[in-house]
């Protein structure tokens, strides 16, 4: 009898371990999935929300946009030494009439020259007064990730760039970026800069601590007010208040 008991209470335990399992593995596929968002959670402690867009999003209606517990808004401007982004202009123009803290950001390129490219953000943005700083986007392209660029090289080009930008604005410029991008170019030499981190899973805070300012924890996001061919926004969030936030805004 003994015995039997204890074959019973063995396979009890294996069934337990086999559906702890099971759990376990189905809970990281949906969330692998971003079927479950547990970032729904984590941003409780970050009331200051906001967006960023480019022209994916097609014609914003930015009052819309801004109903819905929008404080501030990242918008592509630039990438490389040649391509600004179709909607720039009027997502530029159209924010500013609302109360949405707006900046511009530009998309790095590994291949091209650093002088050009902050150049070019530069004509394109114009002044940042009353703006939110300068964002550049370091992130990797096509085959960057499989293959890539020489740690030197782009740490070097990338402070000619930020560099640039700040002489010219005179405030320090943000770096967002992912993880693989910042363990390999950022972490350790930029970190004197506002770091916008990308993680779409859980709390940069986990792993990166307090060293981030602002933080992409959605990339599937649904907002009304917009009607591009992509049906899904990036949300963000501010690790500060909203007077916080405002000690951002350039004052030249």
């Amino acid at each position: 009898m003994m015995g039997e008991a204890k074959k019973s209470h063995k396979k009890i335990i294996l069934l337990m371990l086999a559906a702890l399992l099971f759990l376990t593995g189905l809970s990281a596929i949906l969330i692998l999935t971003k079927r479950v968002h547990l970032n729904d959670l984590f941003i409780k402690a970050y009331p200051v929300r906001g967006v960023d867009v480019s022209h994916y999003q097609g014609d914003i209606d930015w009052r819309v946009i801004e109903a819905q517990n929008i404080s501030f808004a990242f918008i592509k401007a630039t990438e490389g030494s040649g391509y600004v982004d179709d909607c720039f202009a009027q997502n530029w123009e159209a924010v500013s009439e609302t109360s949405i803290f707006s900046g511009a950001y530009h998309f790095f390129s590994f291949d091209s020259a650093p002088s050009t490219q902050a150049s070019l953000y530069i004509e394109t943005v114009g002044s940042l007064l009353g703006k939110l700083p300068p964002v550049v986007d370091v992130e990797y392209y096509g085959n960057k990730e499989s293959n890539p660029p020489d740690k030197d090289s782009v740490t070097d080009a990338l402070q000619e760039f930020l560099s640039l930008l700040e002489a010219h604005y005179h405030t320090k410029p943000i770096i967002y970026t992912t993880y693989s991008v910042y363990d390999r170019y950022i972490k350790g030499i930029f970190d004197d800069y506002p770091l916008w981190i990308r993680n779409v899973y859980y709390t940069p805070s986990l792993d990166v601590g307090i060293n981030w300012t602002f933080w992409q924890y959605s990339d599937t996001g649904r907002l009304s007010g917009y009607t591009g061919d992509e049906p899904c926004i990036d949300l963000n969030v501010f690790r500060g208040s909203m007077k916080e936030l405002e000690f951002f805004i350039n004052k030249e």
